[in-house]
């Protein structure tokens, strides 16, 4: 099976999944704002990954090894850990919020969220075809080269930069403004892994140091 159609196929029963993860605590289906975050998630999915597939299918596999056992370090095994609890909390927590009615955003506010979760995605995306070595575990490969164009001319870690921008779309775009709270967590969690990261880079990855004093920050300019 090619690696396009193992994505693609990998997407479809994630989406199943997210379904279940948002129908069952919101007690319902007629849920429009899980609906449209659904489909938002499937399109700023899916085609970016068939076209990724078919200029650069390495790239995507090293996209689609993924998870806790895909790390082969300790503090990396755990940030994923952490990162996948948030992620999953994230979710339930905004359905569950939008069952019992704890927040009121216009749709307006969850249309915006939706407009956050395909931009944080599609940034991801982009990242993978600026550096096909931006793989989903934390490693650096015989004959990998430093990225420092594109997205990395501003900041270090510009895959992370999409995960944040997603993580505060998703609750919005499933109408629960306490479902941001669970940011705080994602993030934390995201900081943790990229320190971890760049001490592997620093003595890993050639002219990663340097690369550093050139561009000093991590995920905000002028922030950190």
């Amino acid at each position: 099976m090619s690696t396009g159609v193992r994505a693609t196929a990998s997407s479809i029963f994630g989406l199943a999944i997210l379904g279940l993860l948002l129908f069952l605590p919101a007690g319902t289906v007629n849920y429009w704002q899980a609906w449209a975050f659904i489909a938002t998630s499937m399109v700023a999915t899916i085609f970016p990954s068939i076209y990724i597939a078919r200029t650069n299918p390495a790239a995507l596999e090293r996209r689609m090894h993924a998870g806790p056992k895909a790390e082969t370090r300790t503090v990396q095994k755990i940030a994923i850990f952490g990162a996948f609890l948030a992620f999953l909390g994230m979710l339930v927590f905004s359905a569950y919020d939008h069952r019992m009615g704890w927040s009121h955003p216009p749709a307006w506010v969850c249309l915006l969220g939706d407009g956050l979760v395909a931009a944080g995605l599609g940034i991801a995306m982009l990242v993978v075809i600026q550096n096909s070595y931006a793989a989903a575990t934390v490693r650096v490969e015989a004959g990998q080269k430093l990225a420092s164009r594109g997205l990395y001319k501003f900041v270090r870690h510009p895959m992370y930069v999409g995960n944040v921008i997603m993580m505060i779309g998703i609750p919005l775009a499933l109408g629960s403004y306490w479902g941001l709270l669970l940011v705080i967590p994602g993030v934390a969690v995201l900081v943790f892994r990229i320190l971890d990261e760049e001490k592997l880079l620093n003595q890993e990855l050639a002219g990663y140091p340097d690369y550093t004093r050139r561009v000093r920050y991590r995920l905000v300019p002028n922030v950190w």
